[in-house]
């Protein structure tokens, strides 16, 4: 009953649904070992060099281990942290020069990084950027 009560409390749905995503995100590169291409186009195209397969891990490593994490409901603020620091590289290297839009208007846009920001900065700021009750 106390693990009902600390983990499907009114941030579950937000948890789970991010939660999918870095199962998506995360886990299912290193299943295809797409990580492997993440890392070397960041060697070849981004100049990280030697770097960029050690990056490319690194980087699924933190959604691989956002998913516990967030099923938990524990250490969310660093991960939110590292997430959102991975999502703002992700703007600025990949997606910014694509516009705003993953589908539609455009494609590989930065619409899905802003709202994976936000949607992990809730944990940052639980109670919201001001202090209501103050």
């Amino acid at each position: 009953m106390e693990w009902i009560k600390n983990n499907l409390d009114r941030t579950f749905l937000l948890r789970f649904a991010l939660m999918v995503i870095m199962i998506m995100h995360g886990v299912i590169s290193f299943v295809e070992m797409s990580v492997i291409d993440f890392g070397e186009a960041l060697a070849d195209v981004f100049g990280f060099g030697v770097m960029g397969i050690p990056t490319a891990i690194l980087v699924k490593s933190i959604h691989v281990l956002t998913i516990p994490a967030l099923l938990l409901n524990k250490y969310l603020k660093p991960l939110a942290m590292l997430n959102i620091i991975i999502f703002i590289m992700g703007i600025i290297l990949i997606h910014w020069k694509h516009g705003w839009y993953v589908v539609g208007g455009g494609s590989e846009g930065i619409e899905f990084n802003f709202l994976l920001i936000f949607s992990f900065a809730t944990f940052i700021f639980p109670n919201g950027l001001v202090d209501s009750k103050s």
